[in-house]
């Protein structure tokens, strides 16, 4: 019998002509997103003041299972998609597991990763809206890539707050962005009135991403002709970055294939919401009922030692609340290096997902054995990988090698969303043994949960 190709590839033809929006199928809906100052559910008239209306209304939507990608960003996608699904064997060989490990790969692109899915969408409805620019916030710097990116393909200005460690761990990352024309700045900066009162409160603030969010959200706010648009967390974006698990699933289709275990890295939830979109959607119908694990950095909890309750969106407060896992919103993690991970809260649907238990599982990994494990697959698999995807790799490898001490044969998927070539630092500092684990301490959570809004009567 012939065994599967290394790279299965599905042609141009194959590209989705639709996103797929987990909403319609949950058994329970997230709870609603609240305006802060009436603390009634948001409506598309004021959301719109901050995001594209089009984009408040996919935000809001939770019955249309289905939603057309416009073909201008369907044939944008043709650039870069669809992207390749690989099958692991020289990672099955050097475990020497039974498990067959396979990998959405998405980093084939300049941007380096996934989250070009949501910017060439976002920065469509924006063009189409007739605005002038965007704005947005970035931690390691691969959002605020493609979205650079996107705004050029559309001839929109780009304004990219950008987490100040991360700023200063990924020089090269300032570069490609200023190639397609867009403006970088780093976040907490002088050049917002947020950033000004968090600087003067905490000199030496190394940023955060709610921290970014503030300040984008306040520019595009007080600038005409701008809206702010989000790389991660948002419901808009797990509906744009659905096309990773939809051409995923029908990769595997061709080989007749089908995952027991589906693994992404979660920082807001992007990554994982991508890949895992049609195959929870089978899980919520019935279909079928493979296992979920979503991979957090130790150092940023959010799943695992978080709470399940509503908060602002954003460090400075100025955004709607959500019903997420939280770390609380003024939590600011530690600087390490997996910048796009570093976020104090979770999608709400993946939220609302963990908290149901069909997303099954959440695990805390330290950014040691992180880099262990991309080390190893770059050794026998020759991609480099980002440390924020590497965070699934790390679980991935956990789980073959529960495959090999079980005698089981399980079909294990993940998503490589990232290259590591802009984290050259982080593989420095890792390889000098100079990188260290920094793990919250209860006292630390705690300082972040007395952020989280109290609201009689809605805080359950």
């Amino acid at each position: 019998m012939a065994r599967d190709p290394y790279k299965i590839y599905l042609s141009e033809d194959e590209i989705p002509k639709q996103w797929y929006n987990v909403r319609a199928d949950m058994k329970t809906d997230h709870r609603p997103i609240l305006n802060p100052a009436t603390l009634q559910p948001v409506t598309v008239e004021e959301m719109s003041p901050i995001f594209c209306t089009k984009l408040a209304e996919q935000e809001l939507n939770a019955t249309d299972r289905w939603i057309d990608i416009p073909e201008p960003v369907r044939e944008r996608y043709r650039m870069y998609r669809p992207s390749p699904l690989m099958r692991a064997y020289y990672l099955e060989q050097v475990l020497d597991t039974p498990a067959k490990i396979y990998y959405k790969y998405e980093g084939g692109n300049t941007s380096g990763s996934h989250k070009l899915n949501s910017s060439i969408a976002q920065a469509y409805y924006a063009k189409e809206q007739g605005l002038k620019g965007v704005t947005t916030e970035t931690g390691a710097g691969q959002w605020g890539t493609a979205l650079s990116m996107a705004c050029r393909y559309f001839d929109l200005d780009c304004k990219v707050f950008m987490v100040k460690c991360s700023f200063e761990q990924k020089p090269y990352r300032k570069e490609v962005i200023q190639t397609y024309d867009a403006d970088i700045i780093a976040s907490p900066s002088e050049t917002t009135e947020i950033g000004r009162k968090i600087l003067q409160k905490f000199p030496g603030n190394t940023g955060s991403l709610g921290t970014a969010i503030s300040e984008a959200v306040e520019y595009a706010t007080t600038h005409e002709g701008y809206r702010y648009v989000l790389g991660s967390v948002l419901n808009q974006v797990l509906l744009h970055q659905s096309v990773i698990g939809l051409e995923t699933k029908a990769a595997l289709e061709k080989i007749d294939a089908y995952p027991d275990i589906v693994i992404g890295c979660a920082g807001g939830g992007s990554n994982l919401g991508g890949i895992m979109a049609p195959f929870m959607g089978d899980k919520l119908t019935g279909k079928a009922n493979p296992h979920f694990i979503a991979v957090e950095p130790a150092s940023c909890p959010t799943l695992t030692r978080g709470r399940f309750a509503y908060d602002f969106c954003d460090t400075g407060m100025v955004t709607p609340l959500a019903k997420m896992y939280t770390l609380g919103c003024g939590f600011i993690p530690s600087p390490n290096h997996a910048g796009g991970l570093r976020y104090h809260g979770m999608s709400p649907v993946l939220s609302q997902l963990y908290h149901d238990g069909y997303l099954n599982e959440a695990r805390a990994v330290e950014q040691t054995a992180v880099f262990e494990a991309a080390e190893m697959f770059a050794k026998v698999e020759g991609i480099l990988p980002a440390p924020e995807s590497a965070h699934a790799i790390r679980v991935a490898i956990d789980e073959a090698v529960r495959c090999r001490e079980a005698g089981e044969s399980k079909t294990i998927l993940f998503n490589l969303t990232g290259t590591g070539y802009f984290d050259m630092a982080a593989y420095k500092a890792f390889n000098e043994k100079t990188m260290s684990d920094s793990i919250p301490t209860d006292e630390d959570l705690a300082r972040g949960f007395a952020t989280i809004p109290k609201l009689p009567g809605i805080q359950e």
